[in-house]
């Protein structure tokens, strides 16, 4: 894990840039990009160069300095859309961040000073008293209202109710789900597979009716495989697979042992 180490009073490159930037009392949108960088150098050149790794980022950003320094002197440049490019446009964004988090981690910094200042204490509230709820005065709570208001108020949460029915689904009847049972499909294909030996799983699938009656038995058929009931075999990729009961099988199962399953 790398260390950290502060350096005077500068944490990094762009703390020392917003120190420079504060002390020359500027615009962080208008930096005078000669004299931040005289002052940057004039302070790198003093650094002792105890730690490589952070003497490496203050050198980048001294070349950055001298590279915008350097843009600034050439003659103004113009985007696609005829406006001028600001060399110190992306220096800027990065320390409006970097002041950005740094504030950020100040403020947490204060919380969590002010928070050893605070202390709690567990409710010592009496569960009835906690429990007390002060009784309805029906005649507040009636205050005002008539058989008439009770009326309008009843028809329109009516409307509401009839509002939220969707006028074609309403007409729709109840669809009742049967449930399809692993242990059923496994006694349906001990029965295929016994009368037809080698049979097209594809054909296997299109015996069933609904999408349930699929999934169920690709699942039997893959129970089977797995206990060397059913063996698979497929000549080309993509193409047709076929199974084939095994007698030879050492987990005799039988239709019997099926309803384990449930």
């Amino acid at each position: 894990m790398k260390l950290s180490v502060k350096l005077d009073t500068f944490e990094g490159p762009l703390d020392l840039l917003l120190h420079l930037i504060d002390k020359n009392k500027v615009s962080i949108y208008d930096i005078p990009i000669v004299q931040i960088t005289d002052q940057y150098m004039a302070y790198v050149k003093q650094m002792e160069k105890t730690d490589l790794d952070l003497v490496s980022d203050f050198l980048v950003m001294a070349a950055t300095l001298l590279s915008i320094k350097a843009k600034m002197l050439l003659p103004t440049q113009k985007d696609e859309e005829g406006e001028e490019i600001d060399p110190r446009e992306e220096l800027v964004a990065r320390l409006i961040e970097y002041k950005l988090y740094k504030s950020m981690a100040q403020e947490l910094k204060d919380l969590y000073q002010d928070a050893d200042k605070s202390l709690y204490k567990a409710p010592t509230i009496p569960k009835e008293v906690a429990a007390y709820e002060e009784p309805v005065d029906l005649d507040c709570l009636l205050n005002g209202i008539t058989l008439q208001k009770l009326q309008d108020i009843f028809q329109m949460v009516m409307r509401r109710q009839v509002d939220k029915i969707d006028p074609i689904r309403s007409k729709f009847g109840n669809i009742k789900k049967d449930p399809v049972r692993l242990s059923d499909k496994l006694g349906y294909i001990f029965d295929y597979a016994k009368a037809h030996r080698k049979f097209s799983f594809q054909h296997l699938l299109e015996t069933q009716h609904t999408k349930a009656d699929v999934v169920v038995t690709f699942l039997a058929c893959l129970e089977l495989i797995k206990i060397g009931r059913l063996l698979v075999e497929q000549e080309d990729t993509f193409s047709d697979i076929d199974l084939e009961w095994n007698e030879d099988c050492p987990n005799q199962i039988t239709k019997e042992d099926m309803e384990q399953y449930d």
